[in-house]
């Protein structure tokens, strides 16, 4: 494997990423970045956690930095299907951003206008942005894309999937003709393949993986549970050593059970498209530092959330496609490291299971297990709750001295409606905030928000 000082970039981000314990390139990093540095069109086919921001980040870098952007006229951009994975992103590129002295914003749904349209007006050169909140901004007139050189589609797969499409061709038409375009996607076909052929010219292609490769390092198993034995063996499982994330079909699915864990003594919380982008950073946040240690998701988790050391994911609920199956895995045996992908499945939902899971190109070992079976011990480390209910210590909060302080009405659950409302430091709930946080003044336009968030 080359090292990075010889594929083209320059010394200083080199050191940068020797400073930072990045010194061997991923696969997909060291084919693609040579050709992305010479402005080639480049379509990488990767898992997610393959090394695919670093691919495309450093390269839009050197190139954006090139020249100083205008006022609300940026240089490259940077599509993404999910307000988490613009966050993750933008906040990857800023390092090395700084020594090559570009600037990296953020528009995406869920989040101030303001701050945004600000950023925009004092110019960023390379701009990370879900395509529903940039419609709108580009609707109100405070930016415009005519001077975008370079193009990167990031989980393309995934912004089709989620019926990006259209919005995706629409600014993809009003960046400057000519430009370069670097596409990075899970699979191939359907609509990614129709975004090649429109907006790629002479692509050179990278596949560090076959499109639905699944990592060695991951097993799957199907657990058959009778349906009133389902709810005690999730609490079982959550109540497990380590960091779960357990998967649902709804919002409310998410909450009732996040509250029923915390009732059982698990530090649990829900995460959903439902609550403000300052209620799931902050959740996602104290999920990675351990702080609360099982997740329960829509499927807005699986699609563009990393968190690292996630050992074991559980479908509680079976995803409505074998996509969704994949993205849901790959949120485990992340960067070489092992993981569990367990599914519950009720006596009717076996042999939409089977065909699920033969989609996916998965062999699943299949289990009959009941609550505090040994056999359920051994496949997923599952063990007894205390029982005690866990309630979350207070956030504290500054006034305006600056003294800490306890957050008032803080505690509670954190995982459900009431969390929200007794913790998050908002009125209401979820819903409302939300429509406070969707435009300047809570009256901006709703587009943006509505694709942003997963519809679940």
């Amino acid at each position: 494997m080359p090292a990075f000082d010889t594929l083209g970039l320059p010394q200083d981000i080199v050191g940068e990423l020797a400073k930072n314990g990045v010194t061997t390139p991923f696969p997909i990093q060291a084919a693609t970045i040579p050709d992305a540095l010479e402005g080639r069109d480049v379509l990488g086919c990767g898992r997610t956690g393959s090394g695919k921001t670093l691919a495309f980040g450093l390269p839009v870098l050197v190139r954006a930095a090139e020249r100083r952007a205008a006022s609300r006229r940026p240089r490259a951009l940077i599509l993404v299907p999910t307000r988490e994975l613009a966050h993750q992103v933008r906040d990857a590129l800023r390092t090395y951003a700084r020594i090559v002295g570009a600037r990296v914003g953020d528009v995406v749904g869920g989040s101030s206008y303001t701050r945004q349209i600000n950023e925009l007006r004092r110019g960023v050169e390379v701009l990370v942005a879900t395509p529903g909140r940039l419609s709108d901004l580009i609707d109100q007139g405070v930016c415009d894309l005519g001077d975008v050189e370079v193009s990167v589609l990031d989980e393309a797969d995934q912004m089709c999937d989620m019926g990006f499409m259209p919005q995706v061709s629409e600014l993809l038409d009003q960046v400057r003709p000519g430009g370069q375009t670097l596409l990075f996607s899970a699979t191939l076909d359907g609509d990614v393949d129709k975004l090649v052929r429109k907006y790629m010219t002479d692509p050179r292609t990278h596949s560090v993986d076959p499109p639905v490769s699944q990592v060695t390092a991951m097993e799957h198993h199907l657990l058959k549970v009778l349906p009133r034995d389902k709810n005690k063996i999730v609490t079982q499982i959550a109540a497990r050593d380590g960091r779960t994330l357990l998967f649902v079909r709804s919002k409310y699915r998410a909450d009732s059970i996040s509250e029923q864990l915390a009732a059982a003594g698990v530090p649990s919380a829900s995460l959903h498209g439902g609550k403000t982008q300052s209620v799931r950073t902050r959740t996602l946040a104290k999920f990675r530092e351990g702080k609360i240690q099982a997740l329960v998701a829509t499927d807005v988790a699986a699609r563009g959330i990393h968190v690292d050391g996630i050992d074991m994911v559980v479908n509680i609920d079976l995803p409505t496609g074998h996509k969704d199956y994949l993205h849901r895995g790959g949120r485990t045996a992340r960067a070489g490291a092992s993981g569990l992908v367990v599914s519950l499945v009720a006596p009717n939902q076996r042999r939409l299971a089977r065909r699920l899971l033969g989609d996916a190109g998965v062999e699943a070992k299949q289990h009959l297990v009941n609550p505090g079976d040994e056999l359920l011990s051994e496949v997923t480390g599952a063990k007894e709750p205390s029982w005690e209910p866990w309630i979350e210590p207070p956030e504290p909060v500054r006034d305006r001295r600056g003294r800490g302080g306890p957050r008032r009405g803080g505690g509670g659950y954190r995982g459900g409606y009431r969390g929200d409302r007794s913790g998050g430091g908002q009125r209401g709930g979820g819903y409302r905030g939300e429509r406070r946080d969707s435009g300047p003044r809570g009256g901006g336009p709703r587009r943006g928000d509505r694709y942003d968030s997963a519809p679940r």
